[in-house]
């Protein structure tokens, strides 16, 4: 028994790993899903599931040191893509009342999956110097990326000459009595489509088939100076296929499943300081999205051998996000939207939809990822992605969610390709270990920042970022930042929405310094602090919950 779960021996077959203790909708599903008897031929497999489009935007934050002409990069990727692939694409840069100043279109052939779109821009001499935003539409993915014309005033300046070679991460943030922790929840090896040696990576692996596992992963993490790494593997590969093989082992699969998540617990338990995790990536991008699951002990898929058996330990309907929610909710397991999509995660056909079972499990949104397909081990990567606007849509919906920051490794240089990293605040003086990390996410004490030297924190009334408050009267915000590296502040924006409004997350007004004070109109409200370093870093807070009475 473990979790709640009775595992069945290796040694025999698991049609549903809940055994003696089965979900009754998922027990039906494997029922509905199982192989009529006499079928001697399995359906053909279908087509490859992890084809992910995607768009990355590169745009130097400080303009060039002489002259003021700009060049923004947009980069395309359509991982196992053989015929030409058409884009249509957006650029518009706005300036800091979202005002359109200038926009570019265009449309672009991707040839063998990958190609880029060059814009360059000669900024007006009579342009006032600030903050300006680029945002960029392509098919379905939306990316915002801040960029600087001319020298704008800082909000706070720089405290000492800027030099981070070697310094070390903040332990903590002044008076809040928690210490951080930094690391990354998006990974994957060998055991999926990851594990690539970046001398020859160029991408995501063929499923099974990289040089290096969990083990090696968890020793490159350490090293590098991430506190935790989170193993996060596709869920659909483990029968070593980007489709369905339905002449795999089901047993090897579950197999490999469990070696995963004891390879994690033996590395922690030999390391201390370090946490080791092991979980699962669920789901397709097409009619879908990928979420992880960050503490599930169990393999949860769809897919079935020849003869109906069913390749992991709970089934669960493909593309089925309310069934899967419910599921979640039920064996206390977190969920973390990865790289959301505007048209992604749909109930009964609704997109980025909220249900209550999904509200209690799901804790976390990637808000930026540096490029899942970087080889890079110098932490230079210049491709980054932004889901602020998929992350702000869920939040509006009704999800209590932190913004985490990862790097989605498939090759083998796991938090070593951007200095990006997700922060977790512990009570202080608390050992890291993964139960310790999962009841702070429990908790939402989590931020999000692409300067692993940079932390940020928002209180309400005194309340840390995570909490549901009720409020009467004024309500006085509060961010807490610190950056090892004395790094400036460019510009700062505390973010409101209305849970449930489905409607636009907007600054709040006359915000101008790192602490304001306001009477909310009555309601349910969520705040979170988004702050841009003079460097062009940004960092998120978790929001706070406020009920206006």
């Amino acid at each position: 028994m473990k979790n709640g779960f009775h595992i069945l021996p290796a040694s025999r077959a698991c049609r549903n790993f809940l055994a003696c203790k089965c979900v009754a909708a998922l027990c039906l599903a494997a029922a509905a899903g199982a192989a009529p008897a006499g079928q001697r031929h399995p359906p053909p497999a279908p087509a490859l599931e992890h084809r992910e489009f995607d768009a990355m935007l590169e745009a130097a934050f400080q303009p060039p040191a002489t002259g003021k002409n700009r060049t923004f990069i947009v980069h395309f990727t359509l991982p196992g893509a053989i015929a030409p692939h058409k884009v249509n694409w957006t650029l518009g840069l706005y300036r800091a009342d979202g005002s359109l100043l200038r926009q570019w279109r265009g449309r672009h052939v991707l040839q063998g999956g990958s190609g880029q779109a060059v814009v360059h821009w000669h900024a007006p001499p009579a342009l006032s110097a600030g903050i300006y935003q680029l945002r960029l539409q392509a098919g379905n993915i939306l990316q915002h990326r801040p960029v600087a014309v001319g020298k704008p005033l800082p909000l706070l300046p720089a405290s000492a000459a800027l030099d981070g070679a070697g310094m070390a991460a903040p332990a903590r943030i002044d008076g809040l009595g928690f210490d951080i922790v930094y690391g990354n929840l998006h990974s994957q090896t060998n055991h999926s489509d990851g594990g690539g040696d970046p001398a020859s990576c160029r991408g995501a692996q063929a499923p099974r088939s990289g040089a290096f596992g969990p083990d090696d992963a968890y020793r490159f993490a350490q090293q590098h100076g991430l506190q935790f790494l989170l193993v996060s593997e596709h869920n659909h590969m483990y029968d070593a296929s980007d489709g369905s093989d339905p002449h795999a082992d089901p047993l090897a699969a579950r197999q490999l499943y469990r070696l995963g998540i004891a390879s994690a617990e033996q590395y922690s338990t030999g390391h201390p300081g370090f946490v080791a995790m092991y979980g699962l990536e669920w789901g397709v991008i097409s009619g879908g999205g990928h979420l992880n699951i960050l503490n599930s002990p169990a393999l949860l898929g769809w897919e079935r051998s020849a003869n109906g058996e069913p390749f992991a330990d709970v089934v669960t309907p493909k593309n089925n996000y309310a069934a899967l929610y419910a599921v979640m909710k039920e064996q206390g397991w977190l969920g973390q939207f990865n790289h959301p999509g505007a048209r992604q995660f749909p109930i009964d056909g609704v997109p980025l939809a909220f249900s209550e079972d999904g509200g209690a499990a799901m804790a976390l949104c990637e808000v930026m990822n540096s490029n899942a397909f970087s080889k890079r081990l110098d932490e230079g990567e210049t491709r980054h992605s932004f889901y602020e606007e998929a992350c702000d849509k869920l939040l509006e919906a009704g999800y209590r969610l932190a913004f985490s920051s990862n790097q989605d490794n498939h090759c083998a240089n796991w938090g070593a390709a951007y200095s990006n990293r997700t922060g977790i605040l512990l009570p202080a003086a608390a050992a890291p270990t993964a139960e310790a990390l999962l009841d702070a996410i429990r908790a939402r004490h989590v931020f999000a920042t692409m300067d692993k030297q940079s932390a940020i924190a928002l209180t309400a009334n005194g309340t840390m970022m995570g909490a549901r408050i009720d409020n009467s009267g004024p309500l006085t915000l509060q961010v807490h930042y610190t950056s090892s590296t004395g790094r400036g502040i460019a510009a700062l924006d505390i973010m409101e929405g209305v849970p449930g409004r489905h409607g636009e997350v907007k600054p709040v007004r006359g915000v101008n310094g790192m602490q304001h004070s306001f009477t909310p109109q009555p309601g349910a409200h969520f705040y979170y602090a988004r702050l841009t370093q003079d460097d062009g870093k940004q960092l998120w807070s978790a929001p706070v919950w406020v009920n206006q009475r």
